[in-house]
């Protein structure tokens, strides 16, 4: 027999747990089943308590790793088809090479991770994973229909905030990398920052402007005509400064193998370099989910009675997913841009864009 205090206070926690549970009808019976076993129960509410379903399950963890799986995989595959070249297929030839992301894994995991002697061996070892917090911290304030980590009603600005220090962390790499070819790979690295991040913030401005608040769920529920219908300047300048925001072709130019040998990263092997190589892929994510946020409805779509509120969690995920494969597209069909060149799109024309999106939606405003 527990204690009668212990016991008052495990009925507490239960009853604060299942006070914000998701619904899914389809899972029901076995959740009840479930919730009346002692002690497991509290695993159960706890799981499908929103904030953490949230942040473990969609669009979370789980929901992170299914795009990493199928994103490596998925851009290789096309890069190949579109430029006539043989894929990953000596992997699992039969399947078309689908084990060559969990093959490149296997190996990251058991490479061993070398700290060359120049390095700054503290900073060196935790900047791999202190970059992380940038990257996952959004998805706290990034709701999604009923799942939600942190309910606030400046969630949109404290994101962008947040995804604007991943370059630091970046920068980070390649200074305690103590490498000539890191360190100019941090230089580009700070020079696309200061170029793309003022017409980023000026697009997501654009659009809090038209919805008139900073709040998601509010910004969700005024989409009747989806966002990038209202300001497409203003999507354009999200899409492309996303595209240099994370790296992607045509605008790897911090990392440019062939120029610079992986930039802030060359110095980085084993499972650091797995980390280090996941985390642009991790911002584009977040950058995703954001897009959809503001441009695509968010989690509007059609009610599955037998999913309940997991359907707006499955509908925002789903047209996350799409624009993250959409943009892999970017790196099969366009070269490299010289850092000059982007610099100069950065601050010449993606910022005169940005500008003249913020006076379409001041129009929109007044109107």
């Amino acid at each position: 027999m527990m204690p009668e205090f212990v016991s008052s206070l495990l009925e507490r926690i239960l009853n604060v747990f299942t006070s914000e549970m998701i619904n899914i009808p389809a899972i029901q019976p076995i959740v009840d089943r479930l919730m009346e076993i002692p002690l497991v129960n509290l695993i159960v509410a706890f799981l499908l308590w929103k904030p953490i379903f949230h942040i473990v399950f969609f669009p979370g963890l789980v929901g992170i790793m299914l795009v990493l799986l199928w994103i490596v995989y998925f851009e290789r595959k096309l890069t190949a088809r579109v430029q006539w070249r043989v894929g990953p297929k000596e992997v699992s030839r039969r399947t078309g090479g689908i084990l060559q992301t969990l093959a490149d894994g296997m190996r990251y995991f058991f490479q061993e991770a070398i700290v060359h002697r120049g390095a700054d061996k503290f900073y060196f070892m935790q900047f791999p994973l202190l970059s992380f917090l940038p990257v996952l911290l959004p998805i706290l304030f990034i709701p999604a229909g009923g799942s939600y980590g942190i309910d606030t009603p400046y969630a949109i600005p404290i994101a962008v905030a947040l995804i604007s220090l991943i370059p630091v962390f970046i920068m980070g790499m390649g200074w305690a990398s103590n490498n000539k070819f890191a360190f100019i790979g941090t230089v580009r690295e700070a020079f696309l920052y200061v170029a793309y991040e003022l017409p980023f913030i000026l697009a997501v401005a654009s659009m809090l402007l038209i919805y008139q608040t900073p709040n998601p769920f509010e910004i969700v529920a005024k989409q009747t005509i989806p966002g990038i219908f209202l300001n497409p300047i203003a999507f354009l300048v999200f899409l492309i400064t996303t595209l240099i925001a994370t790296g992607r072709l045509p605008f790897d130019i911090a990392e440019a193998d062939q120029e610079i040998a992986f930039g802030p990263y060359v110095e980085y092997s084993g499972i650091l370099f797995g980390l280090v190589m996941t985390v642009p892929y991790e911002k584009l994510y977040i950058l995703s989910m954001l897009m959809t946020l503001l441009f695509f409805g968010g989690w509007n779509g059609p009610y599955i009675a037998p999913l309940g509120e997991f359907s707006y969690v499955l509908w925002f995920y789903i047209k996350t997913f799409v624009i993250v494969s959409v943009i892999a597209l970017a790196r099969s069909i366009y070269a490299r841009y010289r850092l000059d060149q982007t610099l100069r799109l950065g601050w010449s024309i993606l910022f005169s864009l940005s500008l003249i999106s913020l006076l379409i939606s001041a129009g929109w405003a007044a109107w």
